[in-house]
């Protein structure tokens, strides 16, 4: 019996929805999106429905193999373990851990300080305070990449790091952080900009972007 098509809830814009369809397009895995709108209805995530799926109220998760997963790189994980080819982890332990350290940076220590739930509690400060912790995260982040990178984030291979950049570098676009102190950070988003599986999984391009959003 054919195993049934995985199933990914996600948000265009979420970012760390965007990690999890960068690395099902770069698997070569099919599935079907469910959009579950952040915004909408003071936030479709908060249903009950939603809730059963995954407790923590947040995109992703992903139905796959018969189990529900959430959290970006739990579901990234699962997915290199099954799915090996093309791998996102490098086989030299140095990288790997580079890789993991990196994305662990971002996931960690940049994300969750300008996620949507934060950002409600600052009211007018908002802009101003998603500015302020990116601005802080990619200082780090520029200085670590200046001794791991190569044509991505850790060599020339792109891994789990890169799929947590890109989505990240958009999110400091879309709060106009000024990207000019990190040219490294800008250099390699402009390369994984152009690999396919970045494009096909980008928010411009989702079933629920809105049309004045669409590339």
């Amino acid at each position: 019996m054919p195993s049934e098509k995985p199933i990914l809830y996600s948000y265009f814009r979420s970012s760390c929805s965007w990690r999890v369809r960068i690395a099902l397009a770069l698997k070569g895995i099919s599935y079907d999106l469910v959009p579950v709108n952040l915004i909408k209805d003071g936030g479709q995530q908060f249903s009950a429905e939603f809730k059963a799926l995954n407790p923590m109220q947040q995109v992703p998760a992903l139905k796959i193999d018969g189990i529900t997963l959430s959290q970006s790189l739990a579901i990234i994980n699962y997915l290199e373990e099954t799915h090996p080819n093309p791998r996102l982890l490098p086989q030299d332990p140095k990288k790997r851990a580079q890789v993991r350290m990196i994305a662990d940076h971002i996931v960690s220590g940049i994300q969750p300080l300008q996620n949507l739930s934060v950002l409600k509690q600052m009211g007018e400060k908002k802009m101003e305070w998603a500015q302020n912790c990116i601005a802080s995260g990619f200082q780090a982040l520029e200085q670590i990449l200046q001794h791991t990178a190569g044509r991505y984030c850790v060599g020339d291979e792109v891994s789990m790091a890169d799929l947590c950049l890109a989505p990240q570098v958009a999110n400091a676009e879309r709060f106009k952080v000024d990207m000019g102190p990190y040219p490294t950070i800008t250099r390699i988003n402009k390369a994984l900009l152009e690999l396919e599986a970045f494009k096909i999984s980008h928010p411009s391009r989702q079933p629920d972007t809105p049309a004045e959003l669409r590339a």
